[in-house]
């Protein structure tokens, strides 16, 4: 179902019942208050060290900023979310796109497992049709699955699994997922990407440069596995057609800049997916 939600004098739609999803926001240069206190929160910039938690960090270069777990509450909040723990911001300067990482402490997940993106694909078109009766009896909306925007890969070097699809709303709307999940030791962090379709190759490619940043703290890497660890009850497919996604998937909703990023949950899938309108100029 749709909820509305006033934002200073425009009314914002949200998706809600999905389990991990973003919503519009009126455009930022309409609500200067509200842009100036985004602007005003405690973001860390070059050449600082991001904290992700006590697993992880990212290094920042350039432009991107990035903001701890606290300030990324508040800055969900100011996109009128409630409070959420445990999670952390990257963003350029611009805020032409975004990032939340969580870190899902699930135990290591094995990557010996050769992906079929045609198997793959056939098993989350099942999911979604057979999720459509029961989304209709809630009165949620139907998503259609399309295709790959990204078919699934994993680097072996750099341990990221990622991989984006297609869909479509009931109004015709095209709407984009892309996933990336690094793995680790003890778990999986994963990394919602908040971008508009139109330039989300270009996206993706600054967030992926960005990433060459991340890693793991020491103990913490995937290389650091020793037998005994906690290990997962899935494997790689899972993670995209279900599994650790299922049980990770946060409930509520959740608003971007001007982002409208809707989530289906086929089965056990939370689908991120993406298309919004500008709110920032790129510089």
């Amino acid at each position: 179902m749709w909820a509305e939600k006033t934002f200073g004098t425009v009314a914002v739609r949200a998706f809600v019942g999905a389990a991990f999803s973003l919503a519009a926001l009126p455009a930022w240069t309409q609500d200067s208050d509200l842009a100036n206190k985004v602007n005003s929160l405690p973001w860390r910039s070059a050449p600082a060290i991001g904290s992700i938690g006590s697993v992880a960090q990212i290094s920042l270069t350039r432009d991107l900023r990035f903001l701890d777990a606290n300030a990324t509450s508040r800055f969900l909040e100011l996109n009128g979310n409630p409070p959420r723990t445990n999670q952390y911001a990257l963003a350029p300067r611009s805020l032409g796109w975004f990032a939340i990482f969580a870190f899902d402490g699930s135990g290591y997940v094995r990557d010996d497992e050769k992906l079929d993106a045609d198997e793959l694909l056939r098993t989350l078109r099942s999911q979604n049709e057979s999720s459509i009766s029961e989304r209709k009896r809630l009165n949620l909306p139907i998503l259609k699955l399309v295709g790959w925007a990204v078919p699934p890969h994993y680097d072996i070097e750099t341990r990221h699994l990622e991989w984006g699809t297609r869909l479509l709303s009931e109004d015709g709307e095209p709407i984009v997922n892309y996933t990336i999940k690094l793995l680790g030791r003890s778990g999986v962090m994963n990394a919602i990407l908040v971008s508009d379709p139109e330039s989300l190759d270009a996206d993706i490619r600054e967030f992926k440069t960005g990433l060459k940043n991340f890693d793991y703290v020491s103990g913490e890497r995937y290389s650091e596995y020793r037998q005994g660890d906690k290990v997962a009850e899935y494997g790689l497919a899972a993670l995209i057609v279900g599994g650790a996604a299922a049980a990770a998937a946060q409930s509520g909703v959740f608003k971007g800049f001007g982002k409208l990023i809707g989530v289906a949950v086929f089965g056990g899938l939370a689908a991120i997916g993406a298309f919004f309108r500008k709110i920032f100029s790129r510089g």
